[in-house]
């Protein structure tokens, strides 16, 4: 059967500090009052039956996610007792999946895109579910068609076409610089796509490339997905926080992509799609005055100012803004960032700096 797996478990520094440890950025009301997570789980709808849709988030927000998804069954949130990066926990939804159905193919989405059209979506996904089913050793990923020289991301290098009609997938870029990321835009859609971090496979073939590539990884979590429901909490907090903290990009596709025992390949997609991870990305979502401004604030004055961001969620207080040009502004009732745009991707730096001048008061 097919299945879907959110992932939902980042810190969302790059949103701070509005995202917070105990409020994230997939539960925040980002968009028209309602969650990231809340979109993405009705995103599914019409494609996987709600009893095949799982969340993978820390074990500390259950109850918040549960709360968000009323139509969410309970019994397919897979809660981390700590952030291991996203080969360990697509490692350990593919393991709990596979120990209750073996033969099951897997989409796995990021709880903070925002992705229109629905149906183009899903239209996208059912390829890749055929694709991965259509033979052992098949990973797939969805490759988005650049609509800028983003540095925000990072790139797949497109091979030959398969007889599916997907493309195999020559290499993995890391995010690049503003030179390299114009060239490879330059090179166009048949070269170069944008790696949306959205893949499909069947959880036979991943969990066999996580075997070969990462064999602590792959025995902590077959471990854990053979233990009894009962016996299962206790194992995992036991086992979990000494995985190996690595993306599934470098740990697994990476090497898949040079291994000749699998096939690695893209399917395109041309549409809207945004991944929601920092500030200039949630700009997007907004419109624009004509000075270029957005913003989402109750309560705000722009006088001779441009190209900048204002966001508030203190609804009783004015954010005034006077002949400022492409910065970021972020108030909440305990903090407030000022940065310029084109630092808004290095707000780990300051997040990382709160922590260790303030502990975790602000963070």
């Amino acid at each position: 059967m097919r299945h879907a797996v959110i992932l939902a478990g980042g810190s969302g520094t790059r949103l701070w500090p509005m995202s917070r440890t105990g409020e994230p950025k997939q539960l925040l009301p980002l968009v028209g009052g309602r969650s990231l997570l809340e979109i993405a789980f009705e995103r599914l709808q019409g494609l996987v039956p709600a009893s095949r849709r799982w969340v993978c988030a820390a074990e500390e927000h259950r109850a918040a996610v549960l709360s968000a998804l009323p139509g969410m069954d309970p019994g397919r949130y897979i809660g981390e007792p700590t952030g291991r990066d996203t080969l360990a926990a697509l490692a350990l939804t593919a393991a709990v999946i596979s120990a209750e159905d073996a033969a099951a193919s897997i989409c796995v989405l990021a709880a903070d895109h925002l992705i229109q059209p629905a149906d183009a979506f899903q239209a996208a996904m059912v390829r890749g579910f055929d694709a991965a089913e259509s033979g052992p050793g098949v990973l797939v990923t969805f490759g988005i068609t650049p609509t800028r020289p983003s540095t925000a991301y990072g790139y797949l290098r497109l091979g030959a076409e398969t007889a599916a009609g997907t493309r195999r997938v020559d290499e993995f870029r890391e995010k690049p610089d503003a030179v390299t990321a114009a060239r490879w835009v330059g090179e166009g859609p048949s070269r170069y796509l944008w790696n949306s971090g959205m893949f499909a496979w069947t959880a036979g073939s991943f969990l066999d490339c996580v075997r070969r590539y990462e064999p602590q990884v792959f025995e902590a979590v077959t471990r854990v997905a053979a233990a009894s429901e009962g016996d299962r909490p206790a194992l995992l907090r036991a086992l979990y926080p000494g995985l190996r903290k690595v993306s599934v990009d470098f740990a697994v596709m990476e090497k898949a992509s040079r291994d000749p025992d699998v096939d690695v390949v893209a399917v395109p997609v041309s549409l809207s799609w945004k991944d929601v991870g920092s500030w200039p990305s949630f700009a997007e979502t907004l419109p624009a005055d004509s000075a270029g401004n957005a913003v989402s604030a109750d309560r705000s004055l722009l006088l001779d100012s441009s190209g900048s961001l204002v966001v508030s969620s203190d609804p009783g207080h004015l954010v005034a803004v006077f002949g400022c040009q492409d910065l970021v502004i972020v108030h909440t009732p305990s903090a407030t960032l000022v940065c310029r745009k084109d630092r808004a991707e290095d707000l780990k730096k300051i997040h990382a700096l709160a922590a260790a001048r303030f502990g975790g008061e602000f963070i």
